[in-house]
């Protein structure tokens, strides 16, 4: 779950190095998207197709923890290992944790899913990844050794989301319609350089590593302005961040357009239209260690 911020911001993780400033912009839209995707996370914890109830858990690529917070809720027993590169995603997940009452059940390990060997991760039942596996450098060699690591039965999920969210009708905004997609297609020649497994079929891969692929879904995304206030929070930051790749390929009048959407002291300011919706698709892969 393509990610929803591809190269310029990951979605669910993260495993190449980043600033700090970068790790905390990012943190924010992270946060943003679990708080948005909430009951979307929810209900692919409650689709998979386990045999058994897990008792340790590795989220690969946890970003600010939306998938281990939501494996936490869902299987109240369960012990997850949350793995990512950012040491500031990490502290923000573990300051959570403590926050919620559930740092007992939460290791927090800061790894380069592209470096070998791994770090020691015990011998989890579930792997889960979200938006995390398309950004390595060789995600059939990581998928072999997610494989290695799963207990026999064990499961391996993983989740993407079908690139970036839409958020403005395809009229919007008045002057510059269909603006959000022009924006979308200035970025893309960066994230086919930097994420060239954006988009991948994840079935054949996961075959090629050992896995029994038992199941693939694939969820829409739709979710009205009016449902959340962090709606139209999420809609800006994530055009914020669109607006630094895509800006060297945007003609004047659409940049000017797009400044005026992010200009939060306009009247035309994304936050203060009433026409909003996070549109997108995830799918998500149950593959089986034999």
């Amino acid at each position: 779950m393509t990610s929803a911020h591809e190269h310029i911001t990951h979605h669910g993780g993260s495993h190449g190095h980043h600033q700090e400033h970068d790790d905390s912009g990012q943190a924010e839209i992270l946060d943003l998207d679990a708080e948005v995707l909430a009951e979307h996370i929810a209900s692919i914890t409650a689709w998979l197709p386990l045999k058994v109830e897990p008792r340790r858990i590795v989220d690969l690529g946890c970003g600010t923890g939306a998938g281990t917070f939501a494996l936490l809720e869902r299987f109240p027993e369960v012990h997850v290992t949350a793995v990512d590169a950012s040491v500031g995603h990490l502290q923000l997940l573990r300051e959570k944790a403590c926050a919620r009452g559930v740092s007992d059940r939460v290791r927090t390990v800061q790894a380069d899913l592209d470096t070998s060997p791994w770090p020691d991760l015990g011998t989890p039942d579930l792997v889960w990844a979200s938006a995390s596996i398309h950004h390595l450098a060789h995600p059939g060699r990581a998928l072999r050794g997610v494989y290695e690591l799963l207990a026999p039965e064990g499961l391996f999920a993983v989740v993407e989301l079908d690139g970036f969210p839409r958020f403005l009708p395809a009229d919007a905004p008045e002057g510059r319609p269909g603006l959000e997609e022009r924006a979308h297609s200035a970025t893309d020649s960066l994230h086919a350089e930097h994420v060239p497994h954006r988009g991948a079929d994840w079935g054949p891969m996961l075959a090629a590593a050992g896995f029994t692929v038992e199941d693939e879904r694939t969820i829409t995304v739709h979710i009205e302005g009016d449902r959340s206030e962090a709606v139209g929070r999420y809609a800006h930051r994530s055009l914020r961040r669109i607006r630094g790749a895509a800006a060297s390929a945007l003609g004047p009048e659409d940049l000017a357009a797009l400044d005026e959407l992010l200009d939060v002291d306009s009247p035309h300011s994304i936050l203060r239209r009433d026409d909003l919706a996070v549109r997108t698709e995830r799918t998500v892969w149950a593959a089986r260690r034999a």
